[in-house]
């Protein structure tokens, strides 16, 4: 039918065959969470679709918050248990990287980013 981009099956068989790579795998492990990390703390200065009370330290309902949301809920669809931890861990994530960012401030935040 059609080839190269277009080949479905001939892209889940390199898909299949990248994402077996030990080396490929050892790169996601280490990289995938602090990158993760680093969107939430970018994400945080989006602004809030909806306003917590005070007693909730502050923590707004953003872009960063709905992102984590889904993705825990994609997790969670995927494997019952193993989606739960990775739902506990995004949302550990993004208690920890609102509050890093909420300290840093704004420009703090962005200047590894703009300072390229």
């Amino acid at each position: 039918m059609g080839g190269g981009v277009f080949d479905l099956e001939k892209q889940f068989v390199f898909y299949g065959a990248y994402h077996s790579n030990p080396f490929n795998i050892l790169i996601h492990t280490i990289f995938v969470w602090p990158i993760f990390f680093t969107s939430l703390i970018l994400f945080y200065f989006t602004p809030p679709l909806l306003r917590l009370p005070a007693f909730a330290g502050g923590l707004d309902i953003n872009f960063a918050f709905i992102s984590v949301l889904l993705i825990a809920l994609f997790y969670i669809a995927l494997d019952g248990k193993a989606g739960s931890l990775a739902a506990l861990l995004s949302f550990l994530c993004w208690l920890g990287s609102q509050s890093l960012a909420a300290a840093m401030g704004f420009s703090l935040a962005w200047k590894p980013f703009l300072d390229c």
